[in-house]
């Protein structure tokens, strides 16, 4: 019974979690991670892990590692995939934009969507297939280059669902080649017409 206890008390499950080397959880990763079977048994031990503050619950069966090293960015790539930071937290992070957004913000190939985690906002906006380029990684992170953070940005504001005033903007680090090559992706349509007379003005600021 000792034993039993020993195997299950909060010090040896917590460093079976950090030594795991995983950020996210599901309750598979963790049954295998804490090795029980009876979910009795499994339930009793998430709870106190849960109780005790070592991982949040995000959702039904999804679990983040509490860890002051595990960064906003990396969390919102986790949260919700495939996803790349992009938009008004990418812009601040390239220097582009100087205020900083009220939530980490994402684009997503998925449906959009928007999450909350230990009190911090994340949105993540949906973008075709099509256009789910121009992202590298920094930091661990996923996020947009600024020169397709920009152009999401304003493909996004034509479309009503973001805002954008180039005189708040600062151009300096854009590359002009690559803000025309990424701009040819984009498709074809009445909208694009707007885009490139926004795109021909920052040129100009460039």
């Amino acid at each position: 019974m000792n034993k039993l206890k020993n195997r299950y008390n909060l010090a040896n499950i917590t460093n079976k979690i950090i030594n795991s080397g995983f950020v996210l959880f599901d309750n598979k990763t963790l049954k295998d991670i804490f090795e029980i079977e009876k979910n009795v048994t499994f339930f009793a031990v998430l709870k106190k892990i849960v109780d005790n503050k070592i991982l949040i619950k995000i959702e039904r069966g999804r679990y983040l590692l509490n860890n002051k090293n595990v960064k906003t960015f990396n969390i919102a790539n986790l949260l919700y995939s495939p996803s790349y930071i992009s938009f008004e937290t990418a812009l601040n992070f390239h220097g582009i934009l100087s205020q900083f957004p009220y939530e980490i913000t994402s684009a997503t190939a998925k449906k959009t969507m928007n999450k909350k985690v230990n009190d911090v906002s994340y949105s993540y906006s949906h973008l075709k297939n099509d256009l789910f380029f121009g992202y590298a990684k920094k930091n661990n992170s996923l996020i947009a280059e600024p020169e397709k953070a920009l152009l999401d940005q304003i493909y996004l504001s034509l479309k009503g669902f973001r805002k954008i005033n180039i005189d708040e903007y600062d151009f300096s680090i854009v590359k002009k080649g690559k803000l025309k090559e990424y701009y040819r992706k984009y498709p074809k349509t009445k909208q694009n017409k707007k885009m490139k007379d926004i795109i021909k003005q920052i040129l100009e600021l460039c």
